[in-house]
Order: C-alpha cells, then sequence, then structure tokens
C-alpha cells in the first residue's frame, strides 16, 4: 500500500539504539519487551505510538502510549507426558518434587525467559524466593545461556521439564503432529511477557513508521503471530485464533510486574537465584 521497501536488521536493538541516538537510521524497533521499556523511554528516543489501546486483547489493561504490543505469552514448565505421567501441576508441587525430577532453565542474565522466571518466581513467593531457589537448585539439571539450547536439550531428552512458554504445545502440535507435550499450568499464575514495537522520535519517515504501527494492529499482521512467531497475537479475538492455540490451556492467573516494579527487583531476584544455586 505504501510502495516502499522494508528493510531491517536484527540483534540487540536497545543497546544499538542507545549507541547511535538521535543518528539512529531506524524508523521503528520491534522485539522489545517489558524488562527493557523504563531504560528505553529514559533515553527520550522514543515517540508516542499513536494507536488505539482499547483494540488490545492482552489479559491486562494496557494504557502506554509509546510500546506498543504485538505479542505475549507465559511462562511455564512444559513436559511430555509420556516420559513424565505425573507432572507437577502447581509450584508448590515442583518444589516439594522428588530431587530425581530433572529441569533444565536458562540464566536470568542472559536470557528474556530466565529473567521472567526468577520475576516469576519473585511474584508469587515474595521474601521466601530465595528459600524456594534452594529448595529448586536440586532439580536443575543445567542453567543454559539461552531459550535455544534449553529447549533443544530438552527435545533430545535430556531433562523432564524445561522452562519454556504455554504456547510450545502448539508448535509440536501443529507442526509435528506431536500432542505429548504439555505446559503445566500452575494455580500461583504464570508471569506474562509482552513484546513490544516503539516508533523512533528521529524518524525521517514519521508517516511509513505510523503506518507501520497501525499494520501492526491489523488482522493481517496478528494472524502471522502464532504460527509465525508461537506466540498469542496482541490485538486478535481468541475465536480467531488458529485451533491448535484456541485448544490450549492457558492459566487463569496472570502475574506482571510494571516496568518500576521490574526494573527495582530484577537486581534482587537474580541475586537471590544466583546465591541459591552457588550453595
Amino acid at each position: 500500500e505504501c510502495n516502499c521497501d522494508l528493510q531491517f536488521k536484527t540483534g540487540d536493538v536497545l543497546s544499538r539504539i542507545i549507541l547511535e541516538g538521535a543518528r539512529s537510521e531506524a524508523d521503528v524497533v520491534i522485539g522489545l519487551n517489558t524488562d527493557v521499556t523504563k531504560k528505553a523511554r529514559e533515553t527520550g528516543l522514543f515517540a508516542a505510538h499513536g494507536q488505539d489501546n482499547s483494540q488490545l486483547t492482552l489479559p491486562l489493561i494496557w494504557t502506554d502510549q509509546v510500546f506498543l504490543p504485538f505479542n505475549y505469552g507465559h511462562t511455564a514448565f512444559v513436559y511430555s507426558a509420556e516420559k513424565l505421567r505425573e507432572a507437577p501441576q502447581s509450584f508448590d508441587a515442583l518444589i516439594h518434587s522428588n530431587d530425581d525430577l530433572k529441569v533444565i532453565i536458562q540464566d536470568p542474565r542472559s536470557s528474556i525467559s530466565g529473567l521472567a522466571l526468577v520475576l516469576w518466581v519473585k511474584a508469587v513467593f515474595g521474601e521466601e524466593a530465595e528459600n524456594v531457589w534452594e529448595k529448586l537448585a536440586p532439580k536443575i539439571l543445567t542453567v543454559t545461556k539461552g531459550w535455544s539450547e534449553a529447549y533443544g536439550l530438552f527435545t533430545e531428552g535430556e531433562a523432564d521439564m524445561v522452562l519454556s512458554y504455554t504456547t510450545s504445545p502448539a508448535y509440536h502440535i501443529v507442526a509435528e503432529g506431536d500432542l505429548s507435550k504439555k505446559a503445566a499450568i500452575f494455580p500461583e499464575g504464570h508471569y506474562l511477557m509482552v513484546e513490544l514495537a516503539a516508533k523512533l522520535k528521529g524518524t525521517d519517515n514519521p508517516e511509513l513508521a505510523d503506518a507501520f504501527l497501525a499494520f501492526i494492529m491489523t488482522d493481517t499482521f496478528q494472524n502471522l503471530i502464532p504460527e509465525g512467531n508461537w506466540s498469542l497475537p496482541a490485538a486478535l479475538e481468541v475465536s480467531e485464533w488458529p485451533q491448535a492455540f484456541q485448544d490450549l490451556t492457558l492459566p487463569e492467573k496472570v502475574l506482571f510486574y510494571s516496568e518500576e516494579e521490574a526494573a527495582t527487583l530484577r537486581g534482587v531476584a537474580i541475586e537471590e537465584w544466583r546465591r541459591a544455586l552457588s550453595k
């Protein structure tokens, strides 16, 4: 419609934007998460997104006028029902399970999902978080730098459970016809992760940037999210999701820290995790 070419670069986008500052050639950044919005906002490099937040279908009310959600997911422990017949179905059950149960997680210092896990534990257990990590430590087979390595080890049969997302089983159903992978849904709640897009204040193409952000909110874009990014679309009713996603069991209780809370608790939560696992 705009008769234009979409040019993109991948990588640690926020670090690059901060380094380039007002000289950045980017018009829009896509792929930020709620853990970095405070840092991003404080740069002063981002402008209002101009979209209608009431169109969003997130499991919480979104009022941010700068960072626009395009997909979301919940952290969860995924397992194979063929291998693990009686998987823990609560955080309490996981904590008190036999130490023979082996779990793979990601490092919160290098992984977004790993960071979400320590914030999840903090949100559920508060001041008891470090004690919880001490109880979980014997069950942790390994800590990987990122999600891909962790999930690969899990699918190779190296562990009983892996830190992933509630949408992970949908991939196995759609791509492999495998119905055995399940996400354990905990009554204590699951931590919400939201991916975001934002417009650069210094863009040379403000109208095209606005058009791209508007496109993100359309059904055309949102319909690509489930089986393109294996996440939940941020602006599409559940009835419009692919059947495999409609059939997923999702958490009734959602846990989420604001950017201020996350910024305050991040260092504390990581240090509690580090101390507990180093004992």
